[in-house]
């Protein structure tokens, strides 16, 4: 009996690039490695080949270490770079202090440090206001900053922003993790190898996502400084991030990696989302769009807005997406609409139209 569809595949969404499905040749990977049986817990020849692109991608003397999910590869590799009384320097706005309810914390036994910062981006000068006290017994000694590329806020760092960054943290003793769930995107906007951002600025480990660009599962922790860690592949069994038929997590990544898949989807994400904040910038411009303002640049695949909030809730009703800041009280709401690999220009001319329709409505 055929698998029933549970649901309209037509629908589009402005909400998150996770809504999105699984690109067809990724889910083709997963099928080329179904069939027969490899070893489990990584011991594959998928995992395999993914060592070695990850090495392509990241130097030679990168290491790969597959996890379940964005949440569990951030925890594991803060884990594996700090100790008991170590505290994290974050962004106020960044994923691990903000939707990983507490893991880092409760599962990682380490204190986030959070700054707040305007546009999702720290600097030596934020990081900073959080580096200070070593030595003093009634503080988490500061130990390692953590950035988000691209960050919550759609924000792309530059390679010297970043440079300066770890140079900074590295002066002070600290490491550096990078957030890479959107990592590709971040790429794709630069327009710069992986390693040139990463690696050749001083970054020591990178959380790799795939789930946000057209994966279905599993992320990869990269370590590209194995002296900065310890014990990893023991840490990522007692935090349950080692799958057992980790090939069809590998295969995934080996299909987005092999021929630069994982770039052409971000940099679809990343024109869909710059076309749909120029179709709503004319609109503002031509006075069509009565009460919309943008509140962040967009560099990647987001596009942050402000508008009444009676005129998102008409739009709401025709398309999912977030708001980022209702607490307002202006009557105004800020909003998040994100693209994907699978973005459609059709769909974003459609949602920009329902944007412009809901605000004239309340105008």
């Amino acid at each position: 009996m055929p698998f029933e569809r549970l649901h309209d595949p037509s629908v589009t969404s402005f909400a998150s690039d996770n809504y999105a499905g699984v690109i067809p040749e990724v889910l083709e990977a997963m099928a080329v490695a179904n069939g027969g049986h490899q070893p489990s817990y990584g011991g594959d020849a998928y995992t395999a080949r993914l060592d070695a692109l990850i090495k392509e991608q990241f130097g030679e003397s990168a290491e790969a270490h597959v996890a379940l999910n964005g949440t569990g590869a951030n925890v594991l590799a803060l884990q594996s770079i700090t100790e008991r009384w170590s505290g994290v320097i974050c962004a106020e706005s960044a994923h691990i202090n903000t939707d990983e309810n507490g893991a880092p914390e409760r599962v990682g036994g380490l204190k986030l440090l959070p700054v707040p910062t305007p546009d999702g981006k720290l600097t030596p000068e934020f990081i900073d206001k959080q580096a200070w006290g070593w030595g003093d017994q009634h503080r988490a000694q500061p130990s390692v900053v953590s950035i988000t590329q691209t960050t919550e806020l759609g924000t792309v760092y530059t390679a010297d922003e970043i440079a300066a960054i770890t140079d900074h943290a590295h002066s002070r003793g600290m490491t550096v993790h990078l957030d890479g769930a959107r990592l590709a995107n971040a790429a794709a906007a630069l327009e710069l190898p992986l390693a040139e951002f990463t690696t050749d600025v001083g970054v020591d480990i990178v959380s790799f996502g795939a789930s946000k660009n057209g994966g279905a599962f599993g992320e990869v922790v990269v370590i590209v400084d194995p002296e900065t860690t310890l014990g990893i592949e023991y840490l990522r069994k007692a935090d349950m991030q080692v799958p057992s038929k980790q090939r069809f997590i590998s295969a995934q990544l080996v299909a987005l990696l092999e021929d630069g898949l994982w770039l052409r989807a971000a940099q679809h994400a990343n024109e869909m989302a710059a076309l749909l904040r120029e179709q709503l910038e004319e609109a503002v411009a031509d006075a069509s769009a009565p009460g919309l303002s943008f509140t962040q640049p967009t560099q990647s695949n987001a596009v942050f807005a402000a508008l009444p909030k009676v005129a998102a809730d008409i739009v709401r009703s025709r398309y999912a997406f977030y708001d980022w800041d209702s607490t307002r009280t202006d009557g105004f709401t800020e909003v998040r609409w994100m693209t994907a690999w699978d973005t459609t220009e059709e769909a974003v001319e459609a949602f920009a139209d329902a944007v412009v329709e809901g605000l004239q409505a309340v105008a």
